[in-house]
């Protein structure tokens, strides 16, 4: 080629074009990453942007942001007739007097040459008739095969690498489509649309437009690679790995192609495993017509239908009631970016905690702000009633019924339906606790789903698939009243169209910010790995319930490890454990300073909020978190110094604060959110305490503090990663490097303190979180003598608890009005037919023969009572 001058110039729009670009490519989402890495690329070779399908809309977004960036400028663009909107682009010269025998293979070297980059599209859309006709077969046709060959020889006679790099604009987040639709025929199908059609997207679309890079290829490492090929065998490999690279890309961000539900429940009937249980369930009752309408019916029941106008409008409507009620939604980009990896390689099965009906939709308003694809969610069917059920299943969820049991029919078709979206690549959510927790605690993991959706992973092994748990914080719960309702011994609400009444009272009050984080990403092959299960190997039904028991406790540790301590979580649990009426505003930040640094020992992550990168306290961060708890008149606000003023007082410096006693119950769920950070010093504390003279053998405390553990051993979660006295172990060494204990001659005593406080200060401040247990547990031990007479009904002597737990804290024998608490006592009856002291029979509760006495009764009570002496 020769050189006499240059045959390529960048492309430079005319001012109206310029102004257009800077209005929506402006919003179109880049990775620093990509940046970085494009220029990166630049300073050790020559660029050439590799992009799917033929469209100048690509081209201008794609030049545009190079500029920007200030990354290789692109001089030359294959087959987009862009003289058209500037003649003299290549130049004057070449303009007026045009060079023959100059081709496109000419221009992309010239290009490379002058330290320019090069836009290179492999495909041309198909038109009317080739959509039509079919004659593309869906792929496209050849464009840019010739100029692929060219850099080829131009990689072989340079020593300079070229490299090639996979570029691909998602226009739009919908995923495709099976099957031709009738716009196709005018636009183009989404996935080689024409530029009527991306404009369409974009304008619909712009503040969500994301440029996504596939993995480069070093042009003159693969054509080192030894074989033999030729070089239209190594076009055709060439091609196929940036075609799969920008498929992987574009999938990640719409997910996989949709089909009309119809079709999809047609499909699923013709399940070989559902049409097995069909086949075995045909008897005189049930013939085979009428089972397979009923299982069509099951599926129209089931199943999600995403819609996209409906998500759109859910989008617009939830970003408006989220951003007046919460004071933002805060997680990392980095979780981020870890998921979207997983979802790149292959299915995510979402698996996040479950404290309201708010989660639901949590991490789909995520996961749409970044550009990930909607989770289907597994949604119980008490949600399936007018209008909300419609309005959630086209924006993802699926209905499943509360229990299976007795129905074989119903469990192979949500079998033959979870198997179909992991096959097909959907992320699932689903909520291992079952129903939403009441207490701001997790709940014991449910494994009769999650055991569904493992089945269903084991038998698509070509499918990877990755469990994520997620831990979804709240400093104020929107269902807190009526949780504290059913906590105070009321009847669970019916969920119905009568709640969306109540929605107008929730917009008038404030709940925080929410806080999602995301723990370690747990692929199913290693979990096998970790087993020692080999591929090829068959796994007996007691070996996929122990892999499903490990994944869920796992799942449920990862979620307590990651949960992030937020103001409101912090704030609470400062007010409710501190023994005073009043708490003067120093107070409560020095103790939230301080039980703020021990979770952070422990590795607890803070919210941004919270603590500065740091981890020092954001003081305020808590002011405003009593403000909210005030707003909501949980808690009131006094200035001693000033007890006359007339004005509503506000938090701050000469403040101090007292919990109103009748809303205790309602913070409590917010303490609980964060409380499992101090459950294992609580109760060496507590142990310790309970010495008579506040010093025993290292043996004694370890014995009582084994027994809290096994009391406690339904109320909270203790990490399954260890034995009790690894875990004992490393808790006495934590508190003794800390200076909360000492040890001498194998006795424990109390500590010199650290950090302006004694050792008893810090003992006490551990105790006083476990308080309220201790004293719920010590009112259902006292109920236990209600059973002297005759056995009851679990429902009944959880009525009878509380009525005498409001006894006993209205004549003083309790300091905490929230140890009256349903869950509380639930758990401690529990805990004592664990413990032999209570025995179900006929679904009744009744003491067993040991303790079948007013002697016995008061003997566990007593056993109580040594933890709490305070107690009469």
């Amino acid at each position: 080629m020769s050189s006499e001058r240059e045959l390529t110039r960048t492309y430079e729009p005319n001012p109206l074009l310029r102004a257009l670009y800077q209005r929506f490519f402006d919003k179109i989402q880049v990775d620093e990453a990509w940046v970085r890495e494009v220029r990166e690329l630049s300073e050790r070779g020559r660029i050439v942007y590799v992009l799917r399908s033929l469209n100048f809309i690509d081209f201008f977004a794609l030049d545009y942001l190079t500029k920007r960036y200030q990354l290789p400028q692109i001089r030359f663009v294959n087959d987009l007739g862009l003289w058209i909107l500037n003649p003299m682009g290549k130049g004057w010269l070449n303009a007026i007097l045009p060079r023959p025998h100059v081709s496109p293979s000419d221009e992309l070297e010239d290009a490379l040459a002058h330290g320019g980059s090069a836009a290179l599209f492999l495909k041309r859309p198909p038109g009317v008739l080739d959509v039509a006709t079919g004659a593309s077969g869906g792929r496209g046709l050849k464009e840019g095969d010739e100029l692929v060959k060219s850099l080829f020889h131009l990689q072989r006679r340079s020593d300079t690498p070229i490299f090639v790099v996979p570029q691909v604009f998602v226009w739009t987040k919908f995923p495709n489509t099976r099957g031709t639709e009738p716009f196709d025929f005018l636009l183009g199908p989404r996935e080689w649309p024409s530029p009527a059609r991306t404009a369409a997207q974009l304008i619909h679309n712009f503040k969500h437009v994301e440029l996504k890079l596939g993995e480069p290829i070093d042009l003159s490492t693969f054509l080192a690679e030894p074989n033999a090929a030729t070089d239209a065998v190594r076009l055709r490999r060439l091609t196929y790995m940036v075609l799969g690279r920008l498929e992987r890309e574009r999938r990640a961000v719409t997910g996989p192609a949709e089909k009309a539900p119809e079709r999809v429940r047609n499909e699923l009937i013709r399940n070989p495993r559902l049409r097995s249980v069909i086949e075995d369930l045909v008897d005189d009752r049930n013939d085979r017509h009428t089972l397979v309408q009923r299982a069509h019916d099951m599926l129209k029941e089931l199943q999600a239908m995403p819609d996209r106008s409906t998500i759109k409008l859910l989008e617009v409507v939830f970003h408006r009631v989220f951003t007046r009620i919460y004071a933002g939604i805060e997680y990392e980009k980095s979780d981020i970016e870890r998921l979207r990896s997983a979802a790149r390689q292959g299915t995510l099965i979402l698996l996040p905690s479950h404290k309201s009906h708010v989660d639901y939709l949590i991490l789909s308003y995520i996961f749409n702000e970044q550009n990930l694809p909607l989770p289907l969610i597994a949604a119980g069917d008490n949600l399936n009633f007018f209008p909300v059920g419609a309005v959630f299943r086209r924006g993802g969820a699926f209905f499943i019924r509360r229990s299976f049991r007795g129905d074989r029919l119903y469990g192979a078709v949500v079998d033959a339906y979870v198997r179909r979206l992991i096959r097909d690549g959907y992320p699932i959510e689903l909520f291992l606790e079952g129903g939403r927790s009441r207490t701001g605690k997790l709940v014991a993991p449910k494994f009769g789903l999650l055991n569904m959706v493992v089945d269903a992973a084991l038998a698509v092994p070509e499918r990877p698939t990755f469990f994520v748990p997620v831990s979804i914080g709240y400093e104020r719960v929107i269902e807190a009243s009526a949780y504290e309702r059913e906590l105070q011994g009321a009847e669970k609400a019916k969920e119905d169209a009568s709640g969306l009444l109540k929605t107008s009272e929730v917009l008038r009050h404030r709940y925080g910010r929410i806080n999602m984080q995301v723990g370690q990403v747990l692929p199913l092959e290693e979990l096998k790995r970790e087993l020692g299960w080999d591929n090829g190997q068959a796994l007996s039904p007691a070996k996929r319930r122990g892999l499903v028991t490990r994944l869920g406790n796992r799942v449920m540790d990862e979620i307590n490890r990651v949960t992030s301590v937020t103001p409101g979580a912090l704030t609470a649990l400062v007010l409710l454990s501190h023994q005073q009426r009043g708490l003067p505003h120093r107070e409560l930040l020095s103790r939230a300073e301080r039980l703020l640094s021990v979770a952070q020992r422990q590795g607890a992550r803070s919210s941004p909020a919270l603590s500065t990168a740091t981890g020092r306290l954001r003081t305020q961060s808590l002011r405003e978190a009593v403000q909210m708890f005030v707003d909501a008149d949980l808690v009131e606000v006094h200035h001693p110094d000033e007890p006359t003023a007339n004005s509503s007082p506000d938090p701050g410096e000469n403040a101090s604060y007292v919990v109103v006693p009748a809303r205790r119950l309602l913070l409590d769920v917010s303490k609980n959110i964060i409380v499992h950070f101090f459950v294992e010093r609580a109760l060496v504390a507590t142990a310790l305490l309970s010495a008579p003279q506040k010093a025993e053998s290292t043996a004694w405390v370890r014995d009582r503090v084994q027994a809290l553990s096994r009391l406690f051993k339904f109320e909270f979660r203790f990490r399954a990663d260890r034995p009790f006295e690894k875990i004992f172990e490393e808790t006495l060494s934590n508190m003794i490097a800390d200076g909360e204990l000492s040890r001498a001659d194998d006795e424990l005593v109390i500590g010199p303190g650290r950090d302006g406080w004694s050792g008893l200060d810090w003992l006490l401040l551990y105790s006083a979180v476990l308080k309220n247990f201790l004293e719920g547990y010590w009112v259902a031990a006292r109920a236990l003598n209600e059973l002297v007479k005759a056995p009851l009904a679990e429902k009944e002597l959880l009525k009878r608890g509380i009525a005498l737990g409001n006894r006993a804290f209205l004549a003083g024998e309790l300091e905490r009005s929230e140890a009256v608490s349903k869950s509380i006592l639930a758990n401690a009856f529990q805990a004592f037919v664990d413990h032999g002291f209570l025995s179900l029979r006929d679904n009744k509760l009744d003491l067993t023969n040991e303790f079948a006495s007013e002697a016995g009764a008061r003997e566990i009570a007593g056993r109580l009572r040594t933890f709490i002496p305070e107690l009469g």
